[in-house]
């Protein structure tokens, strides 16, 4: 099972308030445990949304609106994507990560759709094009 694990902004994630050098440490080794374990497939902090766009689409209309962007905690500082065996076992790896912030502080876990979930709308045809493209990007 595939899984997105989203770290949630707070108010000085959207600050630029970099982490102290013990959090970025004890991430290290944290993010060292989830690769030694084979579930770390890629993660990333990401900067505030004062560096990002937004692009609404109504239609065939696009509207480009800059960042920053309100609602902080709903807002995303950081992910990983993770392989596991399940959602229990995506619950208590993120039971085991430090804090990611100096403060309170939320980790989101949601699963990707798999191939099997479009069973009634994906054709065999696509269902190879789309293998053979993530083929391609694992071997970039």
């Amino acid at each position: 099972m595939r899984v997105m694990v989203f770290v949630k902004a707070t108010a000085a994630s959207e600050a630029g308030v970099m982490p102290s050098t013990e959090l970025f440490e004890a991430m290290g080794r944290y993010n060292q445990q989830l690769f030694e374990a084979g579930i770390m497939k890629s993660g990333d902090g990401l900067k505030p949304t004062s560096e990002g766009k937004r692009i609404r689409f109504d239609g065939t209309d696009r509207t480009v609106i800059d960042g920053p962007f309100s609602a902080t905690n709903e807002l995303v500082a950081g992910f990983w994507l993770w392989e596991v065996k399940d959602m229990d076992e995506a619950v208590e790896w993120v039971k085991r990560a430090p804090n990611p912030m100096p403060g309170p502080s939320e980790i989101e876990i949601r699963p990707f759709y798999e191939f099997e979930d479009f069973a009634d709308t994906i054709t065999p045809d696509q269902v190879q094009r789309e293998e053979q493209m993530r083929e391609e990007l694992e071997g970039q």
